[in-house]
């Protein structure tokens, strides 16, 4: 399947993130050890498990270490943040994994513009805009039994570096972007509806061209 080969399965490459996984995840949240200890590292690897949260894989040079099935909760990019201030992993990215089969983009358009974002502690929060992760079902020999292509439900992740020192994944009816060309000094607040509907162009009954073999094919009445 050619779609195959622009998703990846199970796992796919991350842009280089540079940042510090607190240290306690590195022992299993076991007993307080490395509490309030960070290490260096670099995000490396992304694993999509439906019905889980995304599990990260990073590079710790100290040890030369890869680790993985790492939660955005595990990672800060400011060395000075406070325990007290950590947001949970529930707050950080608020929806599991859809599916298996993912695509990590960089939406150019917004790429590391600042944005604020509506939390699920109903706090706006603002950061700066990194890189996204769509989903899919891709495997067409497979029964797709999720609610990936399902619109009402179907949402991208778009991951921002906020400005309190963590990450999150969010989707994009919880971001306002802000560019400073193009955006006013006070945004609006969208009372946009979730799109609910499917568009096809191809679902009139009354425009259809299968009896004819011209080259410039037309319609009925539509002229010579």
């Amino acid at each position: 399947m050619a779609v195959d080969r622009i998703m990846s399965f199970l796992v796919a490459n991350l842009p280089t993130t540079h940042c510090y996984v607190r240290k306690e995840y590195l022992y299993d949240l076991r007993d307080d050890k490395g509490v309030g200890e960070l290490e260096e590292c670099y995000w490396v690897s992304v694993r999509a498990v439906p019905g889980m949260a995304f599990y990260i894989e990073a590079f710790i040079p100290k040890y030369g270490a890869l680790f993985d099935k790492l939660p955005l909760s595990a990672f800060v990019w400011k060395k000075d943040i406070k325990r007290e201030e950590l947001l949970p992993l529930d707050t950080l990215q608020i929806w599991n994994c859809f599916n298996w089969d993912m695509k990590v983009i960089v939406k150019e358009f917004v790429c590391g513009m600042r944005c604020r974002v509506y939390c699920k502690d109903r706090q706006y929060r603002h950061g700066t805009y990194l890189f996204t992760i769509d989903m899919c079902h891709a495997r067409t020999d497979e029964v797709d039994t999720t609610l990936v292509h399902y619109q009402p439900e179907h949402k991208t992740f778009n991951f921002i570096e906020l400005d309190n020192g963590q990450y999150v994944a969010q989707p994009n009816n919880r971001i306002q972007f802000m560019d400073q060309s193009l955006c006013p000094r006070d945004l609006e607040l969208p009372d946009f509806h979730v799109c609910t509907r499917d568009y096809t162009c191809e679902e009139g009954d009354k425009w259809t061209f299968g009896d004819t073999d011209k080259w410039q094919y037309k319609a009925k009445g539509e002229g010579e």
